[in-house]
């Protein structure tokens, strides 16, 4: 059997170790629903008087904000909205919460962390709770595929770059 050894490290006169690059941490505290909608406008004939699958329109936001140094609410928005012969079937909408510690993170790699890792970490538990809403609702549960958060940032920084340049 192989035994745990422990690596020692150099350390400088002041106690950290000599060279040694602080470590990058993502930390997530908690996660939460914050805002939860579910609406059936037309029940229970939108249940009753399906001819097939509704056309859904699927709307995500994400929004963070600093409470203190090195910690972060995150704040994920799903909006979905299904529509069959141009009436609403259903609409559903979670803001889906986290609260992270970034620790030791650069100016440069921080909104990667908070508007990119942090979502797609926040995201199966949202996808979860959309499904779930819709399935307690009477419908199939929505899945929602996967979704390409670096380019949801990309995206966002270009419109605010956009709006700058005309304003």
């Amino acid at each position: 059997m192989a035994q745990d050894e422990t690596p020692t490290l150099a350390t400088s006169g002041n106690g950290a170790a000599a060279d040694e690059p602080k470590q990058v941490q993502l930390i997530v505290n908690a996660q939460y629903v914050k805002d939860l909608s579910f609406e059936n406008p037309r029940a229970p004939q939108s249940l009753i008087q399906q001819k097939g699958p509704p056309d859904v329109s699927l709307d995500v936001d994400v929004k963070a904000r600093n409470l203190a140094p090195e910690l972060y609410e995150v704040l994920l928005t799903i909006s979905a909205e299904a529509k069959a012969e141009g009436e609403t079937v259903f609409m559903v909408q979670l803001t889906y919460g986290a609260v992270v510690t970034a620790k030791n993170a650069s100016q440069e790699l921080l909104p990667s962390m908070i508007l990119i890792e942090t979502p797609r970490l926040m995201f199966p538990f949202a996808r979860n709770v959309v499904a779930e809403a819709t399935r307690d609702g009477g419908f199939p549960p929505l899945l929602i595929n996967p979704i390409d958060f670096v380019e949801l940032l990309r995206r966002e920084q270009a419109k605010q770059a956009a709006g700058e340049t005309t304003a």
